[in-house]
């Protein structure tokens, strides 16, 4: 049974930083892509952050230069670093990640960004 388990959400003021986590264990096979979204009150599930095993990433243009997606495959694990944090990054973030051909979600940890 595969399982995400994620951490480091919080509430932060804004300017402020966070750091999440995601351990993906129970999988006999490597991960391939692992990534991050978010969903906002009253809006759609959107990517924020991927990163293949070999550690090509991408992002949304809302998190450029703000934040930073990586990985560490001994652990199966992926971080995901958010810098000056902004009241619009407020959100529950997600944990996405393909084994195989099968896609796995966390159960999602909320960031809120307010002063």
């Amino acid at each position: 049974q595969v399982q995400l388990v994620e951490s480091g959400g919080g509430l932060v003021q804004p300017g402020g930083s966070l750091r999440l986590s995601c351990v993906v264990s129970g999988s006999p096979f490597s991960v391939n892509t692992m990534g991050w979204y978010r969903q906002a009150p009253g809006k759609q599930r959107e990517l924020v952050a991927r990163i293949g095993r070999g550690g090509t990433t991408n992002y949304a243009d809302s998190v450029k230069g703000r934040f930073t997606i990586s990985r560490d495959n001994a652990k199966n694990t992926v971080y995901l670093q958010m810098n000056s944090l902004n009241p619009e990054d407020t959100a529950v973030y997600y944990c996405n990640v393909y084994i195989v051909l099968t896609e796995y979600w966390g159960q999602g940890t909320q960031v809120i960004v307010s002063s």
